[in-house]
């Protein structure tokens, strides 16, 4: 059993034309009309992570790429905006080289009813919500992967934005107060009669929101251990980084505080270890305020006031569960996964009051 990460059987209403895809290659992407056999030989596959854009592997002969396109009934077009995404790609794949190589964009909806571009396929391991029964770390290299993911975003935090041709990607200035008003917006709308109010937390979010930064940085928006690429034959070593379609320009310290949203550890209630969704909980790895410290002293940052960082990565977590939730609510989905989210949210808007209670600021 291999434990790289496989595509499997496309999800019944989220198929692909293969004609059409197939056309669109022999157009675009270079050597491909080249390939013999291609309608005989050309498969397309879907990987079953992931709750936002669809992605599959497109396979013909040797060659193997990778198609991404926004979810069936999608309606938040900036949240799925696969030409942004491209772009975004092409400009941070020359500095930063865990970036995937693009390779070609469309916004003919004739094709698929929709954008979406292809890119270059990273192999390799991606861990899910528990390790593959074949990989094993110790507990020191639990936490020496953990330390590797943690130096790897700060990193990406030290990209040089303007000089990269970047800054076209976001306006930093006002990028905090944005966040927050934009999210909680977003969760007013998407909210369904069974999801928890948040008004709370909301309301805390926008009394205690935080000054910019005075020193922007290109950030991912949705960096956490399933969107990087581990190598097979050295799983230590991290190769890839995936899902770029929220980067933009702003405080890197709303980045680390969205990644820690996602951030379960061995210690924390039954109720948050339910809805884990990587193995942040294994023996050894870091914990929140292990990582919180290592980030603040590898980059010079002031941490005093993260509470503020990680409550508004909780919730915006919750938003996003509950846009996707919406889309099931309403039957644009019948992927059962989406139906569970509700009981995330939940979890989700609980865990953050917590901290506020807790909370100095």
């Amino acid at each position: 059993m291999s434990i790289k990460d496989e595509a499997v059987k496309v999800r019944q209403g989220e198929e692909l034309n293969p004609g059409a895809v197939e056309n669109f290659l022999k157009e675009n992407i270079e050597g491909f009309s080249d390939i013999q056999g291609i309608s005989r030989n050309l498969t397309i596959e879907q990987y079953p992570g992931g709750f936002s854009n669809l992605t599959y592997l497109i396979k013909a002969g040797d060659r193997e790429m990778v198609l991404r396109r926004p979810p069936i009934g999608a309606k938040i077009k900036s949240a799925h905006d696969m030409v942004r995404e491209y772009k975004i790609l092409s400009a941070i794949y020359p500095v930063f080289p865990y970036c995937p190589k693009p390779l070609a964009y469309s916004e003919d909806e004739s094709i698929m009813g929709c954008s979406f571009y292809v890119m270059e396929k990273l192999s390799g391991i991606i861990l899910r919500r528990d390790l593959p029964f074949e990989l094993n770390f110790s507990q020191d290299q639990a936490h020496q992967l953990c330390e590797k993911l943690v130096d790897l975003h700060l990193d990406l935090h030290d990209v040089d934005v303007k000089a990269a041709g970047l800054d076209f990607i976001g306006k930093p200035e006002g990028y905090v107060a944005r966040q927050v008003a934009g999210w909680s917006n977003r969760y007013r709308k998407a909210k369904t009669p069974d999801a928890p109010e948040f008004e709370a937390v909301m309301a805390w979010l926008k009394d205690k929101q935080q000054p910019d930064t005075d020193r922007p940085a290109l950030i991912h928006n949705d960096y956490k251990f399933d969107n990087v690429v581990l190598n097979p034959e050295k799983p230590m070593e991290i190769v890839g980084v995936l899902d770029w379609e929220m980067a933009t320009y702003g405080d890197p310290l709303m980045d680390l505080g969205s990644s820690l949203g996602y951030w379960v550890e061995k210690e924390d209630p039954p109720d948050v270890q339910m809805i884990r969704s990587m193995p942040t909980n294994m023996d050894g790895a870091m914990t929140r305020r292990e990582i919180i410290e290592r980030y603040g002293e590898k980059s010079g940052r002031n941490m005093d006031n993260f509470d503020f960082y990680y409550c508004f990565g909780l919730f915006r977590l919750a938003v996003i569960a509950q846009q996707i939730y919406k889309r099931f609510h309403l039957g644009f989905t019948k992927d059962k996964r989406f139906g569970l989210l509700i009981h995330a949210i939940r979890v989700l808007e609980k865990t953050a009051l917590k901290v506020i209670d807790n909370a100095k600021l």
